[in-house]
């Protein structure tokens, strides 16, 4: 047997473990207040809120009234005055100090309220070593105290949020994880015959008591929470002022109390700005929201079109969140480490999170005989259920049976949101593939971006044909002007027999110049995405071209892992002409350059179109000419997704923009949303503020020599480069 075994097992072990126990929740309610002043500690905010100093006090006298005075022998009461002034709710022991009026208690001073501590510690610490025997009340004593450490977060949060100086608590617990959570998923539950409650070994309340089944119908839960971006697409869209939102009852709130934001939020000049336990902070827009009452996550589920779980769904579906069944591992105020679930993120320790529950008995529900039993069960009437936790609970005070109260109309907790909907996974629909996941994933980000692969549908194609014509786009004619000029010394590159692999081929049309170069190629494998594009433009050269074996291979260029058989053991001739390299980041042209050499095998040899640096003013006009066919393209690319993803995009309401990055050497291309508006796209809704643009393409500039260094990083050598004069254009030869 363990010294632990022993400990939990043997009479002077518990009495110890007791003891250490007691100390350590003891300690930190004094270390969570030692840095406030008395001032801080005795002032009320209002009537849901009470003075730290009470809370101090108010823990103590629960020690001393349900522990201390009935089961040690001889124990005097350190005031007993302080029955009155620090009982809380309990009838059964007499009156008290209204709720409302505990800021009014200067007396006792701070430094009497300390000394009661004292006094009460020291005759539990001769309790406590006198064996076991109170086990149970002193777990309910430990978790009451833990209970009231949130309570001072929360009302000293409160509290500080009502003075102009906005200080912050310190040292304050982490707030939740404020990164890019990405778009949220939903995760099915079959539903049927469940247990929820709790259970076997380890403390639980008795209203998470008893276990008892229930049925579910299939449900979804959300995999993360609903964050401060998201909310602030629901106020954008009217969510505080459209009644047919709310329920009845909260609408009147909104009414009655002028709600337009969370709790704790202010529009500042700089944007929305939030009080929180580190000060007055910028809006994080990836955190989840908080300090919400259950009426606003009500409406702003209804406006989502969901809903908020239930609490049996909640801890159905927290079962797999936490399997062990018992307390959550966290840091001492601080959000959980991990959830240990395969698909539901953020279930423990970062907000508590309503649902649709209201906080009644589960069957067979008992209190316990006299005042103690007025803990949990005089209040199941009126009150709405949070699950969860929050990034003020408690270390080891979190457990998937954990059941949260509050009335529905409060708001200064850590309250947020996570959605449910009914039924089973929705059926697939041909827009939940890769085009749909990148579109989904640009629009979420705080830059939204589309990549620059979605403009080449069949549209987009004749566009950029069209665009490749125009006077101000220079690339297409300067480079079709080189290589006709250096056709024939490009071919000088190409072994006997050889594979000629394009990358991105399109239209073939600068291949023409290199297959009427090269005669003694024998096999040509255009790379498209594009099956249409790729098999008209095949078959036109099939036609031309007929001594040469032409292969097409319809895949993303970047991603090919294989060329077709017909290759064989050739000798092996990349090609990617027109300057698409340039559309790539830096880290992206190491990587492609990476992919085509494993693609392409030892001794190959690549030959790739880059557009070299020049003056601004070249370089915007060809990106945004003066009869709006890049426009067009651009737009398009918002076209297409209406067409293919279901979307809903008024291109009347977005323009192009063309702008030269000098410090990245880049052209951006952005579309520029000209109102604030929504969007929807794939299933789901995007919000667009006034002036937020969407980067739909870079196209990178380069010089001679920082390509080189690029192609090294990849493996090969820049052996050759043709250049043409300006607007200066190059075509280099890269080998293995």
């Amino acid at each position: 047997m363990t010294s632990t075994d022993q400990a939990k097992t043997s009479p002077s072990g518990a009495a110890r473990d007791g003891a250490g126990r007691y100390r350590r929740v003891r300690e930190a309610s004094l270390a969570l207040t030692a840095h406030l002043s008395a001032e801080d500690q005795l002032a009320q905010s209002m009537p849901d809120a009470s003075p730290v100093k009470w809370h101090l006090a108010h823990t103590t006298w629960f020690f001393e009234t349900f522990l201390l005075a009935p089961h040690l022998p001889g124990y005097e009461v350190f005031d007993p005055a302080f029955a009155y002034l620090f009982n809380s709710y309990y009838e059964a022991l007499g009156p008290r100090q209204p709720r409302p009026q505990r800021g009014l208690l200067t007396r006792p001073p701070l430094e009497r309220v300390l000394a009661y501590r004292a006094h009460v510690d020291a005759a539990m610490e001769r309790l406590l070593s006198t064996g076991p025997g109170l086990q149970d009340l002193l777990d309910l004593g430990l978790a009451h105290e833990q209970q009231h450490q949130e309570l001072i977060l929360m009302d000293v949060l409160h509290l500080f949020a009502q003075s102009p100086l906005k200080p912050a608590f310190a040292p304050a617990p982490a707030l939740p994880v404020a990164r890019d959570p990405g778009p949220a998923a939903q995760l099915a539950f079959e539903g049927g015959l469940v247990e929820i409650g709790h259970q076997g070994p380890g403390f639980a309340f008795d209203n998470e008591t008893p276990r008892h089944k229930a049925y579910l119908e299939p449900f979804r839960l959300a995999d993360r929470l609903v964050t401060n971006a998201e909310w602030l697409a629901f106020m954008a869209d009217g969510g505080y002022a459209r009644p047919e939102l709310w329920l009845s009852e909260g609408w009147a709130r909104v009414q009655a109390e002028g709600w337009s934001a969370p709790l704790y939020w202010q529009d500042g000049p700089g944007g929305w700005l939030a009080m929180t336990l580190q000060g007055l902070r910028a809006l994080a827009p990836h955190a989840p929201v908080t300090h919400v009452s259950y009426y606003e996550a009500d409406a702003y589920a209804t406006w989502a079109g969901a809903r908020l779980p239930t609490e049996a769904e909640w801890e159905h579906a927290a079962d797999s969140a936490s399997p062990e069944g018992n307390f959550v591992e966290r840091g001492q105020f601080g959000p959980a480490a991990a959830d240990r679930s395969a698909g539901l993120r953020q279930m423990f320790g970062d907000v508590w999170e309503w649902t649709r529950s209201p906080y009644g008995p589960y069957p067979g529900f008992q209190p316990a005989a006299g005042a103690i039993g007025e803990y949990n069960g005089k209040f199941m009437i009126g009150q709405m259920v949070l699950r969860g936790g929050c990034c003020a609970t408690p270390e080891g005070h979190v457990r998937p049976t954990y059941r949260n109260f509050f009335y529905p109309h409060q708001r200064w907790m850590f309250s947020g949101v996570r959605l449910a909907w009914d039924g089973p996974p929705e059926p697939a629909k041909e827009h939940d593939g890769e085009m749909a996941c990148d579109v989904v994933r640009g629009l979420s980000r705080p830059q939204k971006e589309l990549p620059a692969k979605l403009f080449y549908d069949a549209a987009g194609s004749d566009l950029f044909e069209q665009i490749t014509t125009l006077p101000e786009y220079y690339p297409t004619r300067t480079e079709l002007a080189l290589m006709t000029r250096e056709a024939a010394a490009m071919a000088q590159a190409i072994p006997e027999g050889a594979a000629l692999v394009e990358f991105g081929s399109g239209a073939s049309t600068k291949t023409r110049l290199l297959l009427d170069a090269a005669p003694q190629l024998g096999v040509y494998v255009p790379i498209d995405i594009s099956a249409s594009a790729l098999s008209a433009a095949a078959d036109a050269l099939a036609r031309d071209y007929p001594k040469l074996a032409v292969v097409p291979l319809v895949e993303d260029f970047t991603r090919a892992l294989s060329l077709p058989p017909q290759v064989g053991d050739r000798p092996r001739v990349g090609f990617f002409p027109g300057s698409t390299i340039g559309n790539f980041r830096p880290a992206e042209v190491v990587a492609f350059l990476s992919g085509a050499r494993r693609l392409l095998g030892e001794g190959a040899r690549f030959l790739i179109g880059l557009d070299l640096v020049k003056d601004a003013r070249t370089l915007i006009a060809a990106y945004d000419d003066a009869q709006g066919v890049t426009a067009a393209f651009n737009l398009n690319l918002l076209a297409r997704i209406n067409r293919e993803l279901e979307g809903n995009f008024d291109l009347a309401a977005f323009r192009h923009r063309a702008v030269w990055n000098a410090r990245e050497s880049r052209i951006e291309m952005h579309l520029v949303s000209v109102k604030d508006q929504f969007a929807c796209a794939a299933g789901r809704r995007f919000r667009f503020a006034a002036g937020e643009t969407i980067h739909t393409e870079n196209s990178y500039k380069f010089t001679l020599e920082g390509f080189e260094a690029l192609a090294r990083e990849a493996g090969w050598r820049l052996e050759r480069s043709w250049t043409s004069s300006a607007p200066s254009f190059a075509i280099v030869l890269l080998t293995t």
